[in-house]
């Protein structure tokens, strides 16, 4: 049985968008997933599934939808994309909790990062369906938009090596 890593987009960041990772974990459990597992407290779950990733996501949005009354965007990847995220990081020596990958459901296009917004002394490279950033001073003061990843998700590199950790174990 195939393992994923759902991406919850907006969860529990910023004072919005707040769901107890009980309630994710129970959500995960009523679709008939198996070893189940969240991970930190901003909508990031392990497990197992027979069903396709499309399946997987549409019917997690669709419980999220009910529970929440809106819509909430999730980014599903197996146990190998994640790893794969992890392993292509373009940035390897860089602080990891400075470094993120930007989960896109789509590959992004070859102009993802031409047309940016507050571009300072951030590094970006296109991934296969993510776009890495090298945060140089941090998150906290950028300013940086990137339009194509107004429906992504970001999670920095300690979290998606703890991801990939729990997605291999099972």
């Amino acid at each position: 049985m195939p393992a994923y890593v759902a991406l919850l987009r907006a969860v529990n960041v910023g004072g919005t968008g707040k769901l107890p990772m009980a309630e994710l974990k129970a959500m995960c459990v009523k679709s008939g997933w198996e070893n189940v597992q969240t991970y930190i407290a901003s909508g990031n779950v392990v497990f197992t599934a027979k069903a396709a990733p499309a399946k997987v996501k549409a019917l997690l949005e669709k419980q999220l939808l009910e529970y929440a009354g809106k819509p909430v965007g999730v980014l599903i990847r197996t146990a190998e994309e994640i790893a794969s995220v992890l392993n292509a990081n373009p940035f390897p020596d860089a602080a990891p909790n400075r470094t993120v990958a930007i989960f896109l459901d789509e590959a992004p296009p070859p102009d993802a990062i031409r047309n940016l917004k507050g571009l300072k002394n951030e590094q970006l490279r296109l991934g296969t369906r993510e776009i890495y950033v090298h945060y140089g001073d941090g998150m906290a003061d950028s300013a940086l938009v990137i339009p194509v990843a107004k429906q992504g998700t970001a999670r920095n590199m300690n979290t998606i090596a703890g991801l990939a950790a729990m997605a291999a174990k099972l």
